[in-house]
């Protein structure tokens, strides 16, 4: 039986809050929907964007069962369940896996530093434990290491399932190495948005979102463009939305987009758990003022 491959606009949904600090139900399931109807590819609860370190196991199984039964099959939903412990990472796997995800995202292990053997067998752990794909995720600047290609391609040649890999170490020259090893075999997915143009440029598939959930028709757009090989468009587009992109980072994400989410009426708050906290005044004028700015243009040329 053939592997699924996920590919095209994909969001790591925020996790939204009520002002007690608990999860606010009603406005997942809003983000979702809208997510839906924008026509995004797939979404991917509780990743980093999603605070999946400062949520407790139910809440994480909760936010994943949510996301899985607002969404109803109508697009794939890619669970987070990355930990740096194997065993935590085996069993949010196998609780995601039965309340019906489509595939997993699998950080590296931050903190532990392991070797690439060490990786190797984590992510093997991970595989033994569910027949759906599996999207490994390598962000060295969070983690302190990176998924070497040779690690990714012994874990694809022993499981077939590990078939993808978001990007998220900054460099274009990561696609061209897992491509030339891996062929069509691996998806490859930026995890950056800035570098959506110039990653699928270079053979990537997709990206996984943060921008997209405040802009989610803007990212598809994006994605189509590139994958269509429009580079006009793909460029026209980059240039507009690129100052959102950059500013989205000017603090921890999600802090700055749950900021824009308030402001698009998408989430009621913009909580989020320490050691995260709210956006400094300086830097949420900026971002919002940008992100403003963006919505007038966008509305001028619908």
């Amino acid at each position: 039986m053939s592997v699924p491959k996920y590919t095209g606009s994909m969001t790591a949904l925020a996790t939204p809050f009520l002002e007690d600090g608990s999860l606010a139900e009603a406005d997942l399931k809003k983000l979702v929907e809208a997510q839906i109807q924008a026509g995004i590819d797939a979404l991917v609860p509780v990743g980093t964007t999603g605070e999946c370190p400062t949520l407790s196991h139910d809440e994480h199984e909760r936010v994943v069962e949510l996301t899985i039964e607002t969404a109803a099959k109508r697009v794939p939903v890619i669970a987070g369940a990355g930990s740096n412990s194997t065993r935590e990472a085996v069993s949010l796997t196998k609780s995601a896996h039965e309340a019906g995800a489509d595939a997993f995202l699998h950080v590296a292990p931050y903190y532990n530093k392991p070797s690439q053997e060490g990786l190797f067998r984590h992510f093997s752990a991970i595989a033994e434990a569910t027949d759906r794909p599996i999207v490994l995720y390598s962000i060295p600047g969070r983690c302190g290491i990176q998924i070497d290609v040779a690690t990714v391609e012994r874990l694809l040649a022993k499981y077939p399932h590990v078939n993808h890999i978001k990007e998220a170490g900054g460099s274009v020259e990561r696609v061209d190495e897992l491509k030339k090893a891996m062929g069509d075999d691996i998806v490859v997915l930026s995890g950056d948005d800035s570098l959506t143009l110039p990653f699928i440029g270079s053979g990537a598939e997709g990206v996984i979102s943060v921008a997209s959930n405040v802009i989610p028709a803007e990212v598809v757009a994006l994605v189509k463009a590139c994958r269509d090989g429009d580079l006009k468009t793909a460029s026209a587009l980059h240039r507009q939305l690129f100052p959102i992109f950059k500013n989205l980072f000017i603090e921890p994400n999600p802090v700055p987009v749950k900021a824009c989410m308030v402001q698009a009426g998408i989430f009621q708050t913009e909580r989020v758990r320490l050691p995260l906290c709210e956006l400094q005044p300086e830097n949420k004028t900026l971002i919002l003022s940008i992100f403003e700015a963006l919505q007038a243009e966008l509305s001028a040329q619908a």
